[in-house]
């Protein structure tokens, strides 16, 4: 039987995923169909109602992923009560008739590089620890890019004359980084994007509306499951800040955590699970650099975000910072979120003086 392998979807990182799957196993690499509301609501149909929206997204992605012949399952755990949702996932896939392979890269809090090599070498017998490193590096390095990307786009395109010059141009950039040979060229592509994205005309006022994003990692970073919060914002010509991306989850989280703690001592004196910790710390941050408002985002029933809400308000109230909620699950309401977004626009707005 031929070995096809797929894997869940997480906004544009399917794309370094594909890459690295496809150089270090012998296996056709199939990603997941892009999520629709389809998806969610086939993990919606299988799932545990307590399960947060993450687990049902990847549910819907693994059943539309084995019904379009996929026969392997791969997925990074880790992390909350993400942590056992592979074994759970399994379980209900295999209850429901699938014939398939199971894969969980990461089975504890901590990314082990021997232990993803021996994963990876169970797949490719010829695999050597060289050409492992080297994709895995230079996977690495187009996440880095791509989110360096991101945050010049996040900046810029609220204010842009054309928006298509970016989403456009942006979809080019995914497939010159898909078919890269290596770490130079690589680099090439991206300063030949980056000078291109600045160098796309705008007009933004000095004194522009900046609104910063915190919350729960998979809202933030799948742009389906927070009902492409950050689109509709830009149509507002608001510049976004948003901070959970890969390069942080993997790089940045770790180290910056005593950073973060002695931050906001006045107000949180130890790490409250997940990312909860992070969003308090970032409340603060976009105050301190002026930021006009907050928007907090997660799974209905998200825990460590449900301990961080309280701790956010109250530094929000002592500081007079606008801040909103959005608590998303499979039955959330698309046009309340525009509704009650407009609204928040609307409000600092005034608060400006415009």
């Amino acid at each position: 039987m031929n070995k096809i392998i797929s894997f869940p979807h997480l906004g544009n990182y399917s794309v370094p995923i594909s890459f690295v799957l496809r150089h270090l196993t012998n296996y056709e690499v199939k990603a997941s169909p892009p999520i629709t509301k389809k998806t969610i609501e086939i993990g919606s149909k299988y799932a545990p109602d307590s399960a947060c929206v993450p687990f049902k997204y990847n549910l819907g992605n693994f059943i539309e992923s084995l019904e379009n012949g996929a026969n392997i399952i791969i997925q990074a755990g880790g992390g909350c009560r993400y942590g056992y949702y592979s074994e759970v996932q399994e379980k209900i896939l295999k209850d429901l008739g699938y014939n398939f392979q199971f894969i969980n890269l990461i089975d504890s809090d901590h990314l082990k590089v021997m232990e993803v090599y021996k994963t990876f070498k169970k797949m490719n017998k010829k695999l050597n620890f060289v050409k492992f490193a080297y994709y895995a590096l230079l996977t690495l390095l187009m996440i880095r890019y791509m989110d360096k990307i991101d945050e010049i786009i996040r900046s810029r395109i609220g204010f842009a004359l054309n928006m298509k010059n970016f989403t456009d141009n942006k979809k080019k950039m995914l497939q010159d980084f898909s078919k890269t040979k290596g770490f130079i060229p690589l680099t090439i592509k991206y300063f030949k994007y980056k000078k291109l994205f600045k160098n796309i005309r705008i007009l933004k006022p000095k004194d522009c509306i900046k609104i910063g994003i915190i919350g729960e990692l998979y809202t933030a970073m799948e742009p389906f499951a927070s009902y492409f919060l950050e689109m509709e914002l830009a149509k507002n010509n608001i510049e976004i800040k948003r901070f959970t991306n890969l390069t942080y989850l993997l790089f940045q989280k770790k180290k910056m955590k005593r950073k973060m703690l002695r931050g906001i001592k006045d107000y949180c004196t130890y790490t409250i699970g997940a990312d909860g910790m992070d969003n308090v710390y970032r409340c603060k941050y976009l105050i301190d650099k002026g930021f006009d408002g907050i928007i907090h985002t997660k799974p209905f029933g998200c825990t460590p975000e449900v301990g961080a809400i309280p701790i956010i308000e109250k530094i929000c109230s002592d500081h007079n910072m606008p801040v909103i909620f959005f608590s998303f699950d499979s039955q959330t309401s698309e046009v309340g979120i525009k509704t009650r977004l407009e609204a928040f626009y609307d409000m600092l707005m005034v608060k400006k003086g415009r």
